[in-house]
């Protein structure tokens, strides 16, 4: 797929102000400062369309981008930001399940995982219940560029095994560097695929 154009749109704060339009949705998701923003700009091709910050959990707001005036690239909020008041941990976590479960739009969620990190906890129980939910994802890991081919391989085959203990199939997955643009043709035509298939 070749990004001709990719706008800013809408950012909402629930899941009844977002746009009213019918086009599918990718929605991006994942811990605090596990690269999103970056890999959404290498995705577009657009170096600020999403906002990078040194502080984890800037994004507050559903975040609606157009792309190829043909399908919305939304970014949500990131999860499991301990520095948060709990209200707020509450209130960002009642939009996101508000906008996964309920956005008609929504053809699949790309979850964002430090491919660095052994499997986290927090990861695994957001995977889970979209599993749960019977919401269509595939997860992305991010940060290649920070190890070694054999370690990324190795770090990605231990992501493999601990979900095969609960799930009896991977979902689609991607492995990214946003330094390095890798895995951004996979994710696009991916994308490409669905939005055909529909």
């Amino acid at each position: 797929m070749i990004i001709k154009t990719a706008e800013f749109t809408l950012s909402s704060p629930m899941v009844s102000m977002c746009p009213q339009d019918t086009k599918p949705e990718y929605a991006f998701i994942g811990r605090s400062n596990v690269g999103k923003s970056s890999l959404i700009n290498m995705l577009t091709s657009h170096k600020k369309l999403a906002k990078t910050s040194a502080t984890p959990g800037k994004t507050m707001l559903i975040n609606h981008f157009i792309i190829n005036k043909e399908w919305y690239l939304v970014d949500l909020p990131g999860y499991g930001y301990a520095k948060r008041s709990k209200k707020d941990i509450q209130k960002l976590d009642q939009m996101i399940r508000g906008y996964i479960l309920g956005r008609e739009q929504l053809v699949n969620v790309f979850v964002l995982v430090d491919v660095r990190l052994e499997p986290q906890a927090v990861d695994l129980e957001f995977i889970n219940w979209l599993g749960l939910s019977s919401i269509p994802f595939s997860i992305v890991f991010t940060k290649s560029d920070k190890l070694s081919n054999s370690k990324v391989r190795q770090n990605v085959d231990a992501y493999i095994k601990k979900m095969l203990e609960t799930w009896e199939e991977m979902p689609p997955y991607f492995v990214t560097s946003a330094e390095k643009g890798e895995g951004r043709e996979d994710v696009l035509d991916y994308i490409e695929q669905i939005n055909k298939s529909m």
